[in-house]
């Protein structure tokens, strides 16, 4: 039956909302997640440090389990723009720090809602009524932001940043204050409501607040100097290749740097810069970097697009080895800088054999090294790659740093057959204090397998000994030759 036009115009809009609630029902559906209400934070003190050129926060807070029953679940929610800047989130029992780190993860219930969260998993059910005390911490990239945005040559930097008084808890807090600590007591401007903050020397203190509801906050912001770079790698490359015929370690670093400082709001006057240096005074811009590296690395380089830069120098002894870089030119606010490093060690130092001599080994490496500087560093994405020998199976890993992405390939060099077997690991929003965490790697190495080269290159000089003679012996002349 052939329906009216009148009524098929008035049916159309309701089809397509039907047909639009349909597709987004998941959507409505997981855009109105709360976390259960189970717990209450009873005291809670955020500590935001800006000491650094990028953000530190460690919240401390006591939760107590207001369900009846045992709960082990706990939801820390950020803001949907921030949580790609969001790095290092580890939480610890703040009355016993020796213990290992609990269990968190980033949980997507919704891709197109404001707020997404983390889930913590607390090694032991708390019972209901009974109280824990947790140590929240983590760092926030990229979210400092300089103002004015462009400055003179010589000009003293400052930098906004915009947080909230009260930390955004998915639970009620009964009471909570926030203190934020800075490297400079020049902070010309920064938000004042009822009385706070409580300003101590280069420490602010806001609060204390009580009585706040779950997902509340209170927008703040402060402007502060600190004319320092703020140095950002927006991609590293670190490459670990482990040689165990000529008992090597190479490693090889590839930067993408960047200055995200203030901007010059004039062109460069190196006349000006180099008249400075005399007196050293405070500036924004890189000028060098100081690369500490293990004791005992030797045969150190540094290149560039351009190629080797002569500008660094190389400090070892029994106690120390520092690689100091400087680049070609000041790095100042917005321009950036690509470059190379690259350092040998003895592998003794860092892999050793497993019990029973069985051909399994253990390799213990930095997962990450590179510059230490005073300001910090931050590193956007990490790419890092441990080249194992030739034959190398069984490959296992374990670090604490959190790993996004990880693949296992070959990668083929000089003289290889079949190709060195590569573990490739990729970690994001990281700062120079994983410096200090490791990344221990399993792999199986039997004896016979290290004799596949030799052999190969053996066989193969063979091969073209035999060819050259087989070849001398062909007689390539186009007539008969003449007997006497």
């Amino acid at each position: 039956m052939k329906l009216p036009k009148q009524w098929l115009l008035a049916i159309l809009p309701i089809i397509a909302n039907v047909c639009i609630a349909d597709s987004n029902s998941s959507h409505q559906i997981l855009s109105s997640f709360r976390p259960p209400q189970v717990f209450r934070n009873t005291n809670l003190i955020q500590n935001i440090n800006l000491e650094k050129s990028f953000v530190r926060t460690i919240v401390n807070v006591v939760i107590e389990n207001t369900d009846g029953k045992p709960q082990d679940e706990y939801y820390i929610p950020f803001d949907g723009e921030a949580i790609g800047k969001v790095g290092g989130l580890e939480v610890r029992d703040k009355k016993d720090a020796g213990k290992p780190a609990f269990k968190s993860e980033l949980v997507e219930y919704d891709t197109y809602s404001s707020t997404q969260f983390y889930r913590i998993t607390l090694p032991t059910p708390l019972a209901p009524s009974a109280s824990q005390t947790l140590s929240i911490s983590y760092h926030v990239l990229s979210s400092l932001f300089p103002l004015p945005v462009s400055i003179n040559q010589q000009d003293k930097q400052y930098l906004l940043y915009k947080f909230s008084a009260y930390f955004p808890s998915a639970y009620p807090t009964l009471k909570q204050r926030t203190k934020i600590k800075f490297s400079t007591t020049d902070i010309p401007d920064y938000t004042t409501s009822d009385s706070f903050p409580e300003r101590q020397g280069s420490t602010f203190t806001y609060g204390p607040y009580e009585d706040i509801p779950a997902g509340a906050s209170q927008d703040a912001s402060v402007r502060y100097e600190f004319t320092k770079p703020i140095i950002h790698a927006t991609l590293l490359e670190r490459d670990i290749e482990v040689s165990h015929w000529g008992g090597n370690l190479a490693t090889e670093e590839r930067y993408w740097l960047t200055n995200k400082g203030a901007a010059l709001a004039n062109n460069f006057n190196r006349v000006t810069w180099a008249s400075a240096q005399y007196y050293n005074p405070p500036t924004s811009a890189i000028k060098a970097l100081n690369v500490p590296l293990k004791v005992g690395s030797l045969n150190p380089y540094f290149v560039d697009d351009i190629g080797n830069v002569s500008t660094s120098r190389f400090r070892s002894n029994i106690r120390e080895a520092n690689l100091e870089l400087k680049p070609r030119y000041p790095v100042f606010g917005k321009w950036n800088y690509s470059f190379k490093i690259g350092w040998d060690a003895s592998l003794r130092n860092f892999l050793r054999g497993t019990k029973g001599g069985d051909g399994g080994y253990i390799l213990k490496v930095p997962f990450l090294e590179g510059p230490k500087m005073a300001e910090g560093m931050s590193y956007e994405k990490v790419e890092l790659r441990i080249i194992l020998p030739e034959g190398a199976s069984n490959v296992k890993f374990e670090t604490d740093v959190p790993i996004v992405a990880e693949e296992s390939s070959l990668h083929r060099t000089f003289m290889d057959t079949l190709g060195r077997t590569t573990l490739k690991l990729t970690a994001m929003n990281l700062v120079d204090e994983s410096r200090d965490e490791m990344i221990i790697v399993t792999y199986d190495y039997p004896f016979a397998i290290r004799f596949r080269k030799p052999v190969t290159i053996f066989i193969g000089a063979l091969g073209v000994f035999v060819a050259a003679y087989a070849v001398s012996k062909l007689d390539v002349s186009i007539g008969k030759k003449k007997t006497a």
